[in-house]
């Protein structure tokens, strides 16, 4: 032991000195590459900063609630379509839910809105739209400034084919970024999620099998995400619709928008 540590002779010594500095050296040059990269775009001001500027932040009424579900006991659940207007697939659900008295929210994209707002137009009075953005973009990768935008001209598009100021919205793919969550408060939103979303890959051809599984998964205050626009596999889910309403109802469920679903549901109890 005693020659072991005689080995470690000042040629060692001062090599290990070195090499303890030049790693303190390359740590500090790392943070500080860090810090220099992250204090622009997009940590400060951008798509993952809730911030804007050292001013006062304009963000309505400075508080913004999320929602994946309903807090509800009641046998209360909501059907949401994404991504539409379009005329292949949106008329096809509104027909079907028209049929079966079944009200949804439609979280509409404002580009689609402009363009196909024929295909909806006088039939949404028992509907709730939502904004889902402008052009379907990721949020999420945009600053403050440009997500507010975006879902300002989605808005102002669904208000004008509606009549009545969209309330909810649901980004595309779900991205929370912090520039979504500064744009969805200055506009005083509500962020809906998903507790449940159809599948329809994992059931080619069997839309009663989806059927069944969303029927079987379903609990009180679940919000389904489902689409009226994209690829054809998700004529699986919209042609099991029916079955899934029926199903849904044989236990007991009734169908309301995601408002609606929240307007029912209770605070949750405080915690000690």
């Amino acid at each position: 032991m005693a020659e072991g540590t005689r080995g470690w002779g000042r040629r060692d010594l001062l090599r290990r000195g070195l090499l303890v500095v030049g790693g303190v050296a390359v740590g500090a040059g790392a943070s500080e590459g860090w810090r220099r990269t992250h204090h622009r775009l997009p940590i400060a001001g951008g798509a993952a900063s809730a911030t804007v500027g050292n001013g006062q932040q304009e963000v309505g009424v400075g508080a913004l609630e999320v929602f994946w579900s309903g807090r509800t006991s009641q046998r209360l659940v909501a059907l949401t379509f994404d991504d539409g207007p379009a005329p292949q697939w949106t008329p096809m659900v509104l027909d079907t839910l028209a049929r079966h008295r079944v009200p949804a929210t439609f979280f509409m994209v404002g580009a689609q809105v402009r363009r196909h707002a024929d295909v909806v137009r006088g039939r949404l009075v028992e509907h709730e739209v939502g904004n889902h953005s402008w052009d379907h973009r990721d949020l999420a990768e945009l600053d403050a400034t440009e997500a507010y935008d975006d879902l300002r001209r989605s808005h102002d598009a669904i208000a004008e084919l509606t009549g009545m100021q969209p309330t909810l919205l649901r980004p595309p793919y779900g991205h929370l970024g912090g520039a979504v969550l500064h744009a969805a408060a200055r506009l005083d939103y509500r962020l809906v999620l998903w507790s449940l979303q159809m599948v329809e890959r994992d059931f080619p051809d069997d839309p009663a099998g989806h059927a069944r599984r969303i029927v079987t998964e379903v609990r009180p205050g679940t919000i389904v995400l489902g689409h009226d626009v994209g690829a054809h596999r998700r004529l699986v889910a919209l042609r099991g619709l029916t079955d899934m309403i029926n199903g849904l109802r044989s236990r007991g469920y009734t169908f309301v928008t995601v408002s609606a679903l929240l307007r029912a549901s209770v605070a949750p109890a405080p915690t000690r």
